[in-house]
């Protein structure tokens, strides 16, 4: 498509747009430039390699995620934590590979910081020190960055199941061990209901660990 001024937002809204279609691995900055209808060197004057445009990505993933992202007021550190989480794995549901995407990624904004400063200052007004309420936070941010990976690893997108996980056809493959075989469908389905139990068993933790809020 033909497109006036190139700038990074446009850059990084192309980008996020055919991720969905390409996915990271087809992902490349010529790839944008030919949806863009320009040459690949007019990106490099915004993104001198493919992780910075990442870095891009991401952040602009999280904008939108704090835009969808309501957190009632006076919510303490476990609604906040649990609004955080679930606000994060539905943004990184919204893009194939979303969840590798934003993983490793570097910020290029501080748009985060206003909404860690509330979460952190939840913790702290609860009676965690500064150091146990990062600790976590950054926890249950990890949980779900690493929940949503697997979880994309089985669905892409959403309603899109990849080939290989038929769970007869695995429970006949481990036949010799009952338990694992069992286990395909508590491991491999009901990723909602799974990614709840997740949190709360983290929520648990927390107290139970640092005896605080």
């Amino acid at each position: 498509m033909a497109v006036g001024k190139i700038d990074r937002a446009l850059v990084a809204d192309t980008a996020l747009r055919l991720l969905n279609e390409v996915g990271l691995n087809g992902l490349s900055l010529r790839v944008i430039a030919k949806e863009l209808d320009v040459k690949a060197p007019a990106l490099y004057w915004h993104f001198k390699d493919k992780q910075a445009l990442l870095d891009e990505m991401a952040t602009e993933m999280y904008r939108r995620m704090i835009a969808g992202t309501a957190v009632p007021p006076g919510a303490d550190w476990r609604e906040r934590l649990l609004a955080a989480n679930r606000g994060l794995r539905t943004a990184l549901l919204s893009y194939r590979d979303g969840a590798k995407v934003f993983s490793g990624s570097r910020f290029t904004g501080t748009e985060h910081a206003a909404q860690m400063e509330e979460n952190l200052r939840a913790f702290v007004d609860a009676g965690f020190t500064l150091r146990q309420g990062v600790r976590a936070f950054t926890t249950a941010y990890l949980y779900t960055l690493g929940f949503v990976t697997e979880e994309q690893g089985v669905y892409p997108l959403p309603g899109e199941r990849r080939e290989g996980y038929d769970m007869d056809a695995r429970a006949e493959m481990l036949a010799d061990h009952p338990l694992s075989a069992a286990a395909g469908p508590v491991i491999f389905e009901g990723y909602d209901e799974g990614f709840e139990e997740g949190l709360r068993l983290l929520l648990a933790g927390i107290e139970a660990r640092f005896g605080a809020g």
